[in-house]
């Protein structure tokens, strides 16, 4: 866990990535954000206009047969948790705490990453068409909403707050995050690859903010500073593993339902699609913890 150094540690020099800004730096960002958006468009296309990817997607979400009056109740809690309300305090917060540091283009990068992040959500839900070809009528939920207020402000507060208790914030995040992604699907409001294209919707709005403010510092001289590695390593052991799961379990499920539809129990189909959400949030968060690392003065 990252916790504040004490002062007389304060004095050393950080460990850093090396050289300092550059044009290059602003365009690794901006180029991650097309990436996480090519990705919105591939889940959007697999799991939402072909039958298989449609027929696995909701074998996923049906298979969330929960009846654990703990387990139920937890994940209610989160679920109500996730409002509006709850959104605007914490921009509000987010964007006091990057005026408090003094860095005005944090502020504004913390808040052009939530709106539009949820803005993009709610304009792709409403847009998106969703063909029937699974046999299960229902609107389109491409992307989850939830999902990405969720991401969006746990990203935005690692943005602003102080490089020695991101890493920290990016777990707490990332475990709130897995919570309400794996809460919708067991609700019922969304598939998994709501989900999952929710985090990339948040990833891609985030590389932009962040890629701004680099923009606005590239001609301060300074050095890149690491990412937490304790936070780092964590995501990777835990999205390398709950990945592996997830392609054996999907792998199986759209097998199944190419060969022998309904072989698959729904409670493995489940638990395949929660690991996959979770090697997606793992994967998300290791990638904003690195790009949101910043960097620190000469």
């Amino acid at each position: 866990m990252t916790t504040l150094a004490p002062r007389s540690a304060q004095a050393t020099p950080p460990d850093t990535a090396g050289g300092g800004r550059g044009v290059a730096h602003v365009l690794a960002h901006a180029g991650v954000a097309v990436c996480a958006g090519t990705a919105v468009a591939l889940v959007y296309y697999v799991c939402v206009r072909t039958s298989l990817g449609q027929s696995a997607d909701t074998l996923v979400m049906r298979g969330a047969d929960v009846h654990h009056p703990k387990i139920e109740d937890f994940l209610q809690r989160a679920l109500d948790a996730t409002t509006l309300v709850s959104l605007v305090a914490v921009c509000l917060a987010a964007a006091a705490i990057g005026v408090v540091r003094r860095r005005a283009d944090l502020a504004v990068a913390a808040a052009v990453l939530v709106l539009g992040a949820n803005l993009t959500t709610q304009l792709l839900k409403a847009r998106l068409p969703r063909p029937v070809l699974d046999g299960f009528p229902a609107p389109n939920s491409f992307p989850s909403g939830h999902t990405t207020a969720a991401a969006s402000v746990a990203f935005a507060l690692i943005l602003v707050l102080p490089f020695a208790i991101r890493g920290t914030l990016a777990l707490a995040g990332a475990a709130y995050v897995t919570i309400i992604a794996i809460a919708t699907v067991w609700a019922g409001w969304h598939r998994p690859s709501d989900t999952v294209a929710a985090l990339l919707v948040v990833l891609a709005w985030s590389a932009l903010a962040s890629a701004f403010v680099r923009a606005r510092r590239i001609r301060i001289t300074g050095v890149a500073a690491r990412p937490n590695r304790k936070a780092m390593l964590l995501f990777t052991v835990v999205g390398a593993i709950s990945g592996g799961i997830a392609l054996l379990g999907l792998g199986a499920t759209a097998l199944s339902e190419l060969a022998a539809p309904d072989l698959v129990p729904g409670f493995l189909a489940f638990a395949a699609g929660v690991a996959a959400i979770t090697a997606a949030v793992a994967g998300g968060f290791a990638i904003w913890v690195r790009l949101a690392a910043g960097d620190r003065p000469s």
